[in-house]
């Protein structure tokens, strides 16, 4: 394929060729997306956190279990409207640019988690309450759904060719400060509120400040700079991105990112955001204390925090290929028995120390998430090539994880999820050889 064809020449006019960002400007660039993409993160997260303390609000029954299921459920349809989010802000992003698709998504998400935190519960208004809840929940799938795709384009387009792994590594780190903040704001109301207290409305709390910080981060973003990149694609007059074009022209692309998607976003809800649920309901030993569970996780995060950067400097210096490697080689050798002596160890220490072990491998891909994927495309498309195959492969595998690992605990056979999670890392890093090499063929050409 030419480059007449892709529409790369177009990207850049005479005269519209990137000028340097100077370092205030690039840091005051990245720190306005990665603040959107924290609160995006911390509003999605919450949900799963705190959904042990308010499911049986919109899901009454005898069973808890069968309750909780039932919310992270609905927990999964969010996931499923992320690639509908995906699409529709991939082209929105592409055609009016990314600053107002990142503006869109924080409000969508705002509108999501003020209804959850006002919602009766089922007994005051009935069946109108889990329907009302999935209505919010589809609100931030399309919010996050959207987000990313717009987020990886504009943090990756204004991060600068020689740093460009390190700085756009701070979609994931935020990411994972929304993760942290959620699960401070967990432990903060678990140490203070009694449990019957956190039932009653305690949960509904957290969901107020996600509210709240969308409305300052609505704000923020509304006084970003757009990335040079778009501006050049606008001013070229490139063909305008639409969802065959995607298919059509760059079919290997999109295939990749589907592949290792799989592989990563079950391993990251799986190592992450599952992680509490399943140290406090082991099958085959002493269950963890919530507070202890969630001190494990934490500490894991901060971990995971401090090993993104340096997975996104490595892949600068060498190739984002090196760092998706050794994410998916040995994460998928680690997984199973990570997993299977954490479902038998009552020694704190040890179970943080594995969860470490987990996220620090998989960190060499959420560190090269968005860069890897934006590289490959040229920018009157690349918002869309990020998000819509990202968001179908997150929606199938990453929405799903928690529902699966609790159905096959319920089922007596929690062993087999640990071989469904190294499997699909397997498969993530067989189509790993199917990418390029960042180094020669990135197509963000600017700066």
């Amino acid at each position: 394929m030419t480059a007449t064809e892709t529409g790369v020449e177009a990207q850049v006019p005479p005269g519209a060729v990137a000028t340097g960002l100077t370092a205030g400007q690039r840091l005051k660039a990245i720190l306005g997306g990665s603040a959107g993409n924290l609160v995006e993160w911390y509003d999605w997260f919450v949900y799963s956190f705190f959904a042990v303390y308010f499911s049986a609000h919109f899901f009454p029954g005898g069973d808890e279990l069968a309750g909780l299921l039932k919310t992270m459920a609905v927990f999964a349809v969010g996931f499923f409207a992320r690639p509908l989010g995906a699409w529709l802000m991939g082209l929105y992003a592409d055609r009016a640019g990314r600053r107002t698709a990142l503006t869109a998504a924080v409000a969508m998400m705002c509108a999501g988690s003020l209804i959850i935190a006002v919602l009766p519960s089922y007994e005051a208004i009935g069946v109108a309450a889990p329907i009302l809840l999935v209505v919010a929940r589809i609100l931030q799938g399309l919010s996050v759904g959207g987000e990313y795709g717009a987020s990886a384009t504009y943090l990756s387009e204004m991060a600068g060719r020689r740093r460009r792994g390190f700085w756009s590594s701070f979609q994931f780190v935020t990411m994972v400060m929304g993760q942290l903040i959620a699960l401070g704001i967990l432990s903060l109301l678990q140490n203070s509120l009694e449990k019957p207290e956190l039932e009653a409305w305690g949960w509904r709390i957290p969901f107020v400040i996600g509210a709240l910080l969308a409305v300052v981060v609505f704000w923020i973003r509304a006084r970003m700079d757009e990335s040079q990149s778009y501006e050049n694609a606008r001013a070229s007059g490139a063909e305008r991105a639409r969802t065959m074009m995607l298919f059509a022209r760059y079919p290997k692309e999109t295939v990749t990112i589907l592949g290792f998607t799989a592989g990563g976003s079950l391993a990251f809800y799986a190592f992450t955001t599952y992680m509490p649920k399943f140290l406090t309901a082991k099958a085959h030993a002493q269950p963890f204390a919530e507070h202890t569970a969630t001190a494990i996780t934490a500490g894991a995060l901060v971990v995971y925090l401090f090993a993104l950067p340096v997975f996104g400097w490595i892949s600068d210096h060498f190739s984002r290929r090196a760092t998706l490697w050794l994410a998916f080689g040995g994460g998928g050798l680690a997984a199973y028995p990570a997993l299977q002596t954490l479902a038998t160890t009552t020694n704190p220490w040890l179970a943080f120390g594995l969860v470490s072990l987990l996220v620090v491998l998989l960190s060499g891909y959420n560190s090269v998430s968005a860069v890897v994927k934006a590289e490959l495309f040229p920018a009157n498309v690349r918002a869309l090539g990020v998000a819509l195959p990202y968001g179908i492969g997150t929606a199938i595998f990453g929405g799903t994880a928690e529902s699966i690992a609790i159905a096959f605990q319920r089922a007596g056979h929690e062993e087999r999820f640990y071989v469904y999670v190294a499997a699909m890392m397997g498969l993530a890093f067989l189509t790993i050889f199917l990418l390029p090499d960042n180094r020669k063929h990135s197509l963000i050409l600017e700066d």
